[in-house]
């Protein structure tokens, strides 16, 4: 059961990074988050979620 929660975090967080780096923000905004994610990533992704770049917006 671990395993696919861990392949589940991995797909989560290959998403994100793909959003990141398509994101409008500066280079060093999405290199910094993109670091998060990457260090942190389980509370990366939940972090990125709700207070990443482009949800200034919503």
């Amino acid at each position: 059961m671990e395993g696919i929660l861990g392949i589940l975090i991995l797909i989560a967080d290959i998403y994100a990074i793909i959003k990141i780096l398509q994101s409008s923000a500066s280079g060093l905004k999405k290199l910094i988050w993109v670091l998060v994610v990457l260090l942190l990533p389980v509370i990366g992704l939940i972090v990125w979620f709700f207070a990443g770049p482009g949800r200034a917006g919503r």
